[in-house]
Parts: structure tokens; sequence; C-alpha cells
């Protein structure tokens, strides 16, 4: 069985994580604060694509 880990912190994800829409995908979080934490980055690589 493939374990699921966070798209932020790699933690092994359980049945309470938190799926978040980044730049038009899915991915699963382990909390809000990595939620957070890919949103800001997101956010932050899409504005330097942009110069």
């Amino acid at each position: 069985m493939v374990e699921k880990t966070c798209a932020a912190c790699d933690c092994k994800l359980d049945a309470n994580s938190i799926k978040v829409k980044i730049g038009g995908k899915t991915v699963e979080v382990c909390c809000d604060e990595c939620a957070q934490k890919l949103k800001e980055a997101y956010i932050y690589a899409a504005a330097s694509r942009k110069g």
C-alpha cells in the first residue's frame, strides 16, 4: 500500500487530511498551517513568473 504524505512537509497523512486546490490541482496536506504555506508559495511563484 502506498502511503500518502503532506504536499508541504512530507508528514504521513491520516483521515484528517485537508484537500487544497493549488494552481488547478488538488493536493492533500496535514494541517491548516501547511495549506496556508502552499497557498503563499503558489502566489509568490505566480507573481515571480509575471515579472
